[in-house]
């Protein structure tokens, strides 16, 4: 199964960093890499925001509704449809998980993350992927906006 990590980006970091997501995915390698460097603890503290475990679980209890098994064990989320499984573990400043390919989490975990917010990251742990889960973008003209598809490195 591949591992990823989520993190929640702050509005301006998000804003000034889209195009710019090789360097976000390097930075959060070498702090993964690194836990016990301060500059990068204090760094990595600036530009993410932590995740309202209870707030979170109540937005996937609403939005799974029942067309999806959950099973809840402390902060860690099993997610069962079918034959398509997803563990996920929250933690205050990231969310990690494990699937056994993206198309099942942008089919089954995606949606409900896209409808919670739209500055996430995501990160491959074991994989070298990394991308916005679902930027929206705001053109200039007009108020026509569109997401972005999850970008690979």
């Amino acid at each position: 199964m591949d591992a990823y990590s989520i993190y929640w980006i702050k509005e301006e970091v998000a804003a000034h960093y889209f195009h710019k997501s090789n360097l976000l995915y390097h930075f959060f390698k070498d702090y993964r890499n690194d836990l016990s460097n301060d500059i990068l603890k204090k760094q990595f503290n600036y530009i993410t925001r932590s995740f309202p475990e209870s707030r979170l679980i109540s937005h996937i209890k609403n939005y799974y509704n029942n067309a999806f098994m959950l099973q809840f064990n402390g902060s860690q989320l099993i997610i069962h449809q079918k034959k398509t499984y997803i563990s996920l573990h929250m933690d205050e400043k990231q969310l990690k998980f494990r699937c056994n390919s993206l198309q099942d989490a942008e089919e089954i975990l995606f949606p409900m993350l896209r409808s919670f917010h739209s500055n996430l990251f995501i990160t491959g742990r074991n994989v070298n992927n990394f991308g916005w889960i679902s930027p929206i973008i705001t053109s200039n003209h007009g108020n026509q906006s569109e997401q972005v598809l999850y970008s690979f490195l």
